[in-house]
């Protein structure tokens, strides 16, 4: 086969059929080791660098596949057999895939036996010489190619911008994401460049260039677009000659919007939620000072009234935590969700069950109107309870007195249509258009004195995405809002 002896390794729990082969194998100037089981097939296999493998598919403890997937993964250029008298096409297919380079039948002849390992062996022998030329080709392509293409090809790959001015302030080089990220059209090697570039990136430019600055230096800037405004993070060093004299200087350009948009978003977040926990937390505050305060006189009824007052501040507060949390739940999409087979009728008259107190508190009269025949929904019925329940106990909140809520369930296409409507104050266009968003509340003479965190629609929104649903809201100032809920039939 070739002058060094192949080294191969037989994994075989059938002692007399390894040992036999062992000595075939030996007799015919192979070094062989042997293996009683698929551990330590694994182990040798995976250790030592052999040119052939003899794989058994049936072992007791780890079958043939698995020994061969392990060995493959940690010596990729030994090839493997797979030995077995079980073939068939499925297993054939899945031991290719792995990288078994072929089968041997059990039972084999000692001819049948070196025919294969032969053929194998050949192949492991060609393998190793196309990586050796591979890995020779690649040398001399690095030597031959030249500095200057080497950096072009480099440099044009990555995402950030590349700018390289010298002292005269001339570019030297350039690729695309420069242009893209300093909002420039176009550029020419040995063009002046320090009035093309932004104002801000000039005065970094200028700043090495007139020797006011010599370390490395890191610097955000904001470059205003017609329609938008784009931030870029630039990264800029000095470029010295040979005699350490100063050369030029290379900009790194990333453009970093999206970073600062996620930022600017985050902190009114956190501005909104600090805003709308503290005014509960002060209110309570400056109740409890005033009963704890000896030289305010207060009677016993007021004192109870600040009590309670500060009972529904404190409430109003857990209540806006809850839906917080649930929102952050949603986002990290860690809640836990039970899905099943729900019946939407059961689940919107619960509902209305639920909120009967608050109806009748305001003698607001619901009339539904919902088949008994619909469509099985597959969801999470908690999901679906607070669902209603945020639409549902809106329209009683912003409802009149001796009001009306309509509940209709109709179906189309692929959806199931809920409507709900009510005849309460309604919204002014611009308030409808910002309903969804996170704690707004419509403000206006009609909204005055009623409560509420502003995350419920945000956490209806969520849900009804979950289901890839959709809501829509209709509604006259003054004259009511109508809620469509779509949720699809079938959502498995």
């Amino acid at each position: 086969m070739e002058d060094r002896n192949p080294y191969i390794l037989i994994v075989d729990d059938e002692r007399g059929l390894r040992l036999g082969t062992q000595r075939l194998l030996q007799s015919e100037d192979f070094t062989v080791d042997t293996a009683e089981n698929g551990t330590e097939g694994i182990l040798l296999g995976t250790r030592n660098d052999y040119d052939l493998a003899i794989i058994d598919m049936k072992m007791p403890d780890i079958d043939g596949l698995e020994v061969l997937k392990e060995i493959k993964k940690a010596r990729p250029n030994t090839v493997c057999f797979i030995a077995t008298a079980f073939a068939s096409y499925d297993t054939a297919i899945e031991a290719t895939r792995i990288g078994a380079y072929s089968y041997i039948p059990k039972p084999f002849t000692p001819e049948e036996l070196l025919h294969q390992l032969e053929k194998g062996y050949n192949q492991r022998v060609l393998t190793i010489e196309a990586e050796k030329l591979r890995k020779e080709r690649e040398e001399r392509l690095l030597e031959l190619a030249s500095e200057q293409s080497r950096l072009k090809t480099i440099i044009n790959s990555i995402s950030g911008g590349v700018l390289v001015v010298n002292k005269s302030g001339e570019v030297v080089y350039f690729n695309n994401a420069a242009l893209k990220n300093l909002n420039l059209d176009s550029l020419t090697i040995g063009q002046y460049i320090l009035d093309k570039i932004p104002e801000k990136a000039t005065e970094i430019v200028s700043g090495f260039i007139d020797g006011a600055t010599a370390e490395n230096l890191t610097k955000s800037i904001q470059i205003e677009l017609i329609k938008d405004t784009l931030f870029v993070e630039i990264i800029c060093s000095t470029v010295l000659n040979n005699d350490s004299s100063f050369a030029g200087v290379v900009l790194i350009i990333r453009n970093i919007t999206e970073m600062k948009k996620i930022e600017l978003v985050k902190s009114q977040f956190v501005s909104m939620v600090a805003h709308e926990l503290k005014t509960p937390v002060a209110a309570v505050q400056g109740f409890l000072k005033i009963i704890l305060d000896d030289s305010i006189p207060i009677t016993e009824d007021q004192q109870r009234e600040y009590l309670s007052r500060s009972v529904g501040r404190l409430q109003g507060l857990l209540d806006l935590v809850n839906d917080l949390l649930d929102i952050s739940r949603m986002e990290l999409k860690t809640k836990q969700r039970e899905l099943g087979s729900l019946r939407l009728k059961e689940i919107l008259e619960s509902t209305v069950q639920f909120l009967k107190f608050e109806c009748e508190h305001k003698n607001i009269q619901v009339i539904s109107g919902i088949p008994d025949n619909l469509p099985v929904l597959h969801a999470d019925h908690n999901e679906l309870t607070r669902l209603f329940t945020n639409i549902i106990s809106n329209a009683i909140k912003y409802n009149i007195e001796n009001g009306k809520i309509f509940i209709t369930v109709t179906e189309e296409k692929h959806y199931l249509v809920i409507a709900i409507s009510d005849t309460g104050i309604g919204l002014k266009e611009e308030d409808r258009k910002k309903l969804f968003h996170e704690f707004f509340r419509a403000k206006n003479e009609k909204t005055r004195g009623i409560s509420g965190t502003g995350l419920g629609l945000t956490i209806v929104q969520r849900i009804v995405d979950s289901y890839h649903g959709k809501i829509t809201v209709e509604s006259e100032y003054g004259k009511g809002s109508t809620f469509k809920i779509y949720l699809p039939k079938t959502n498995k």
